[in-house]
């Protein structure tokens, strides 16, 4: 669910095969996001009961009628009851084909009884995570109470609330009900009362995911959310608290990745200030883990971070990237993160990459911090890495070539010259395309590299490619044969 950067570095190689290659690669990056957009990720939340220790309760066919009857008390405790016996999928079929039973239900959720309202909640949020998806549209007599009660005071109440309704609206009828009902301006007045109160945030962050995974979210929700209070709100959460933890910052983050994957122009969140707070709240978290503070679940965090810098980067212009940005320690974050996930996550540590290229396809000053902050070794170590880790790297190293002659010639002294020669002879095409785009704008820098790449066996090296299978190959080597010929005469 998110785009790849495609910017390519031509340096003299021959238009026809370049274009070739270009579009085979707009065509699979396009594939690979829409795939990416078609598994949903959405899903179901349960809050645990006060009484989850407590042996479950079965339910008769009377159980609607039950729970219409009596005085106070003796509603409050048909009310526990049934909640409790909704836990099992079957009764939750049993309890909507009674007539009446939602009515029922919904007019104790209305009624001036706290804890009948309270137990009411807590029975439409049984249903709604039920398996059966007839479910959620029963619910639907039920929605405009609980969007309401997002206004009130309880926290407890609010949060049951809001998970049932994020539990709800992947159902598209219910979904369409709620839009029309005011789900995002309720949500927006929810986590601005409440944006002391992180269970609230966390939940507000939960329902909204969930909203923004649904198939038609670009068109019909995400408008709405962008012209809202919500992305500031978002923002604001998305430093990890030291005494609640992660959980509100993370759903918050992942919010802001649905938003920046789902549309092509992302002024309104970079205008917002998004692209600096993401990329700084890396560069923080890419510090502890340098250090070797690393808490358990920070990949939660770091990776919808990654991808909404990545993302936003390709809304922001190369003259505005440096003040988006705020801090060239973004790079040393992103190597930082990188080597500390490359073994155990290396989806994680591939994100990292993508967000690198990303960075400095169109700024001078990052690719300068890169050689500055001698980060570039660490990364030229990790080419013979598979799983799209070298040969992002790749284009990462491409990309400060491509910035300037003088480093060419430092990259080459970093020994990258021998690490290309040896990703030439793997058995991945792109390793090889790629490794050869960089090599050919490092041996036109300059005589000395050129002469130290002749030195490295490089002559030999391509002429094994002239007879390679892969068109883009041969007449890469071609080309770069007829540099070296030209050159030494």
């Amino acid at each position: 669910m998110w785009r790849l950067n495609k910017v390519r570095h031509k340096a003299g190689r021959q238009a026809g095969g370049l274009e070739e290659l270009k579009l085979r690669r707009r065509e699979h990056e396009r594939a690979l996001r829409q795939a990416r957009r078609d598994r949903q990720l959405v899903s179901r939340r349960l809050l645990p009961a006060e009484d989850e220790v407590q042996p479950e309760v079965t339910i008769d066919t009377n159980s609607g009628e039950q729970v219409g009857q009596g005085g106070g008390p003796e509603k409050e405790a048909h009310l526990k009851a049934l909640s409790k016996a909704l836990r099992s999928p079957s009764a939750q079929l049993t309890f909507i084909k009674q007539q009446n039973s939602m009515h029922l239900l919904v007019g104790l959720l209305t009624g001036s009884n706290a804890t009948c309202c309270l137990h009411s909640v807590r029975c439409l949020h049984e249903l709604s995570h039920s398996p059966h998806t007839n479910l959620a549209p029963a619910c639907l007599p039920s929605t405009p109470y609980l969007l309401t009660y997002l206004s009130g005071q309880s926290t407890k109440f609010t949060e049951l609330c809001l998970y049932t309704l994020g539990n709800l609206c992947p159902d598209d009828i219910v979904k369409e009900k709620l839009l029309a009902q005011g789900i995002i301006p309720a949500l927006a007045n929810c986590i601005e009362k409440q944006r002391h109160n992180l269970a609230v945030v966390e939940a507000v962050g939960f329902t909204l995911s969930q909203l923004l995974q649904t198939k038609d979210a670009a068109e019909k929700i995400i408008p709405m959310v962008l012209a809202s209070s919500l992305p500031s709100h978002l923002l604001s959460v998305l430093t990890p608290d030291q005494e609640f933890g992660l959980a509100p910052a993370i759903e918050c983050a992942w919010c802001l990745h649905y938003l920046t994957c789902s549309i092509e122009d992302n002024r309104v969140l970079l205008a917002n200030g998004a692209l600096l707070k993401c990329s700084s709240l890396l560069v923080s978290l890419g510090g502890a883990v340098a250090q070797g503070n690393q808490e358990e679940g920070m990949e939660l965090l770091i990776c919808p971070l990654l991808r909404c810098v990545g993302n936003l980067l390709t809304s922001c212009s190369g003259e505005d990237l440096s003040t988006q940005v705020g801090d060239v320690r973004i790079v040393a974050a992103l190597c930082a993160l990188l080597q500390a996930y490359v073994q155990m996550q290396p989806a994680l540590a591939r994100e990292c990459t993508w967000v690198l290229n990303n960075l400095t396809v169109s700024s001078g000053t990052l690719c300068s911090a890169l050689l500055t902050l001698n980060l570039v070794p660490a990364l030229i170590q990790l080419l013979p890495f598979s799983q799209g880790i070298n040969t992002m790297i790749l284009r990462v190293l491409a990309n400060i070539a491509h910035k300037k002659k003088d480093f060419c010639v430092q990259l080459a002294r970093l020994e990258l010259l021998p690490a290309l020669c040896a990703a030439l002879k793997m058995a991945n095409p792109e390793m090889v395309t790629l490794s050869m785009e960089v090599l050919f704008m490092l041996v036109v820098s300059g005589p000395q590299v050129a002469e130290e790449f002749m030195r490295q066996g490089g002559l030999p090296l391509l002429e094994t490619f002239q007879y390679n299978s892969e068109g883009e190959i041969r007449r890469q080597a071609a080309h770069l044969l007829e540099h070296q010929f030209n050159y030494n005469n």
